[in-house]
């Protein structure tokens, strides 16, 4: 390929509306445009991008004994119904886009496809002796992102790898998981990019065991916290921890002290010479549930910890028995809407009364009351006294009630013990999640009443796993792991040339055939080599070679009148002056060292 005919528009000044590097790298070296807010065109030197990582995704799929197949883009609304996630999908902040067709049927543009899936091998695999089988696919999905951001990280559109499972029991589920485990290993390591595998939540999806692959970097959405050995890492979404021990106050008799202007935990502490681990703090929300129900939380943790709102919705869904849709906090604005009178907010105390709740209009008329385990293990401890700027001191659980239900709902953080090894205190990253396996149990074979029938002759539901990989994600993971203060450096295996050779002066007779002779030894090597013949100054072609980050670039210029020119390593500014044929040799050697 020839640069003069690769319709490449560069830009030198950094796009006003892309935040992180790799965006920022992406638009400036014409790999993606943009066309509206999360949705972006790949251009033809991302084209080769994503099928460089399409065919390692492929490659790696097919060993490990999966079919590719291609799904429907547009699902029937019935099918998610049937699955009990229509509702939550697209309702409110739901992710899914929804239309309805000429005959007024309801349809939505697939963000996942278990759905589908599921049903299809209910009709297709009858018999435990066609298990097991796994089926994957590679093409658009789509999510109504309510906000759009850094480029194809969190886009609207985007290029995913899904696979499913389906097995007879369990314990195949499980082998098929960790196979799919070692396959991710392998394929983010033939891409070029170092990864974390952590434990994670398996949020809409479901299921019982999940786990992420990350690229560490910086512009990461999510927090990774990992034990110093890496016996443990989790998302912070998940992540388990030893909380540091509290301050135990003496023993006393109770006794309520009015708190004006001490709305804050902080404040608390400052003016009465007490720790935040000596108060419970509570909190109040507010559940809806898929069923339209709206439940009262009142939540206690201690006062020196954050509350975790995914763990909740885990909780919350395995008490209820049902899907949580949504989670806010009580407001005043919120009580008026419920016809309610304003409460005491800021000395507000884990005996709340329910008498409270008796003239709501659409609220249970009951607190469902959780308490963190750092909360509930408090002997004695400060709180509110459910009046306006007053607080109860040398309270136990017994005296407003007992210990409510108790759960982990409290956020791990940095610092803090391993429960792997008290002796690791757990270190913070930020990542990007590229990849997601899920062991997804019986959940969507039993609401899809997708069966097998056993050895025994009986019916059950299959046992099924989820693998995804996000491929436009993926690429640009890659960039913001491998770049410099001048450009992108493409790992070679996924980069869109393996060589560029830049013709320094096409005016001048003996850099230009020597140039041609070069791309055409190459080519007929098998290299894939990309030739900078434009009529453009020199300085603007090697800055267009590290912006776009070609592995190798080939420079012939002033010594090519004796036959030589300068071979240059992107990623680590190695240059040599070398004679053609000694250039090539080390071109095919370093290229079949290093290509995945």
């Amino acid at each position: 390929m020839r640069v003069s005919r690769l319709m490449l528009v560069t830009l030198r000044d950094i796009p006003a509306d892309a935040e992180i590097t790799s965006h920022q790298l992406l638009l400036r070296g014409g790999f993606i445009r943009r066309v509206t807010s999360g949705i972006y065109a790949y251009m033809p030197l991302m084209w080769k991008v994503l099928k460089k990582i399409t065919a390692i995704v492929q490659q790696e799929m097919d060993s490990a004994g999966s079919l590719q197949t291609l799904l429907p883009q547009l699902h029937p609304a019935e099918l998610w119904e049937k699955s009990g996630r229509w509702q939550g999908y697209t309702a409110g902040e739901g992710i899914m886009f929804h239309l309805k067709d000429r005959q007024g049927r309801e349809l939505g543009l697939g963000p996942t496809h278990e759905e589908i899936i599921t049903n299809l091998a209910g009709e297709i695999l009858h018999s435990y002796k066609q298990l097991p089988v796994c089926l994957y696919q590679i093409q658009t999905k789509f999510r109504d992102e309510i906000r759009p951001r850094f480029g194809l990280m969190r886009s609207r559109e985007f290029i995913m790898k899904d696979a499913y499972s389906f097995h007879s029991n369990e314990s195949d589920l499980k082998s098929t998981y960790q196979r799919m485990d070692n396959a991710y290993k392998t394929i983010f390591s033939r891409c070029g990019i170092d990864t974390v595998a952590v434990d994670a939540d398996s949020g809409a999806i479901g299921g019982a065991a999940s786990q992420e692959f990350m690229v560490t970097a910086e512009a990461g959405e999510d927090l990774i916290l990992i034990s110093p050995d890496g016996s443990y890492a989790a998302n912070q979404e998940k992540a388990v921890s030893i909380p540091s021990p509290h301050e135990p106050l003496p023993e006393g008799d109770p006794i309520e002290f009015n708190t004006q202007n001490q709305g804050s935990i902080e404040s608390l502490c400052l003016e009465n010479e007490l720790l935040p681990s000596q108060i419970i703090k509570v909190i109040l929300m507010i559940v809806q549930i898929e069923n339209g129900e709206i439940q009262p939380l009142i939540l206690s943790l201690r006062g020196d910890q954050d509350l975790n709102e995914i763990k909740l919705a885990n909780v919350l869904s395995s008490l209820l028995k049902k899907d949580v849709l949504d989670i806010q906090p009580i407001t005043s604005e919120k009580l008026k809407s419920e016809g309610l009178q304003e409460w005491p907010f800021g000395s507000i105390g884990p005996d709340l009364n329910d008498n409270l709740l008796e003239k709501a209009k659409s609220w249970n008329k009951q607190f469902l009351r959780l308490a963190d385990h750092t909360a509930a293990s408090l002997e004695y401890f400060v709180c509110g006294a459910n009046k306006k700027n007053s607080h109860r001191n040398f309270v136990n659980w017994k005296l407003i009630g007992g210990i409510p239900l108790t759960f982990d709902i409290r956020q791990a953080k940095e610092g803090e013990a391993s429960i792997t090894d008290k002796s690791q205190k757990l270190k913070s990253c930020r990542g990007i999640e590229i990849g997601h396996i899920f062991q997804l149990g019986t959940k969507y074979s039993e609401s899809l009443d997708a069966n097998f029938t056993n050895e025994s002759g009986k019916q059950e539901p299959f046992w099924m796993g989820c693998y995804g990989i996000g491929i436009s994600r993926l690429a640009q993971a890659a960039v913001e792991q491998n770049h410099d203060n001048a450009g992108i450096c493409w790992p070679i295996s996924i980069a869109p040339f393996e060589v560029i050779i830049v013709i320094a002066n096409m005016q001048v007779k003996e850099q230009k055939d020597l140039g041609e002779k070069l791309y055409l030894k190459l080519k007929q090597a098998n290299v894939d080599v990309l030739l900078d013949d434009r009529e453009e100054r020199a300085g603007v072609k090697f800055k267009d070679a590290d912006l776009i980050g070609i592995p190798w670039r080939v420079v012939v210029g002033r010594d090519a009148t004796s036959g030589k020119v300068e071979l240059i390593k992107r990623n680590k500014r190695e240059t040599e002056l070398l004679n053609i044929e000694t250039a090539i040799r080390k071109l095919k050697s370093e290229i079949m060292t290093n290509d995945g």
